[in-house]
């Protein structure tokens, strides 16, 4: 099969879940910056996506975007060493016109994935695994994924550690993006540059509003909290 035995059919696979993973990222943001202004309207969303048939279908299929976006990245880049031989070892110069994030992807990708374990455990592990097996203590309950937000990024560990994850994303998307959308062949000259301008700035506002969800949340300063009281 030409998606799996040829360099083009895999950047194809790669520029599709990646394409799809940013939209699913799009609605994470979305749900984010509701816990921002109401902890009730959080949860209420929290309840409607929790353990239910089709949530957990759509976790499955989520995870298996995920799956194979990294699987095809690894096997990309173990098909371009490959390629370049000896080469790869010889000291050049890095390219005027080449993004320092095309140059460091994989390791952007395991920045990337050492972030995505970290937020499985405090999030998903914590929430829908907990309701998936409910005579396991957890605290905040599941439900509770406000109070899971706000036990977070109490801790400034964590909050370090999630910036670092944002700053990671961000280069990796804002080079992903336009990347994917050249691999598709949805640009032509005149396109090529604006695709590149729509990519940066929509990947930019993304990560900046989740960015601003976290630090709302460790200085406790979001409009939710203090209509909690706990500002």
């Amino acid at each position: 099969m030409w998606l799996s035995n040829s360099s083009i059919g895999r950047k194809v696979v790669m520029s599709v879940t990646g394409l799809a993973l940013i939209l699913f990222l799009t609605f994470h943001c979305c749900m984010n910056v509701v816990a921002l202004f109401s902890g009730e309207a959080y949860n209420m969303i929290c309840e409607l996506l929790g353990a239910n048939w089709y949530a957990v279908v759509a976790t499955i299929g989520l995870a298996a975007l995920a799956v194979i976006h990294i699987f095809y990245a690894f096997w990309l880049t173990i098909q371009n060493r490959k390629a370049r031989g000896n080469e790869r070892y010889a000291v050049t110069d890095t390219p005027k016109k080449v993004e320092w994030a095309s140059q460091n992807m994989l390791v952007l990708g395991i920045i990337i994935l050492l972030g995505l374990i970290l937020h499985l455990f405090n999030f998903w592990y914590n929430m829908m695994f907990a309701e998936l097996f409910p005579s396991i203590h957890f605290d905040p309950a599941p439900a509770d994924g406000f109070g899971k937000i706000v036990s977070t990024f109490s801790n400034p560990i964590y909050v370090v550690l999630y910036i670092i994850w944002i700053v990671a994303i961000w280069f990796h998307l804002s080079h992903g993006f336009w990347s994917a959308i050249h691999t598709l062949g949805w640009n032509g000259k005149i396109w090529f540059n604006r695709w590149r301008i729509i990519g940066w700035v929509y990947v930019t506002i993304l990560m900046a509003l989740f960015l601003i969800v976290i630090l709302a949340f460790a200085f406790k300063c979001a409009p939710s909290l203090c209509a909690c009281g706990a500002c």
